[in-house]
């Protein structure tokens, strides 16, 4: 596991809490970087999945 999925698990509860936040107080702004955070930790979970991918291959080169 890379620090990658560490770092995208935190975004996207944190996304989820603040667009939660931002629904429940009608607040468009805090909903939106809800979404965004989301967004951030779905790109940092790609990006570490591809890091293993590469881990894993260079392994099997080994």
């Amino acid at each position: 596991m890379d620090k990658e999925h560490v770092k995208s698990g935190a975004d996207k509860a944190s996304g989820a809490a603040k667009e939660a936040a931002g629904k429940a107080t009608d607040n468009k702004k805090l909903e939106a970087e809800g979404k965004l955070d989301k967004a951030k930790g779905a790109a940092r979970e790609f990006i570490g999945d591809a890091k293993d991918a590469a881990r894993r291959a260079e392994d099997k080169r080994n």
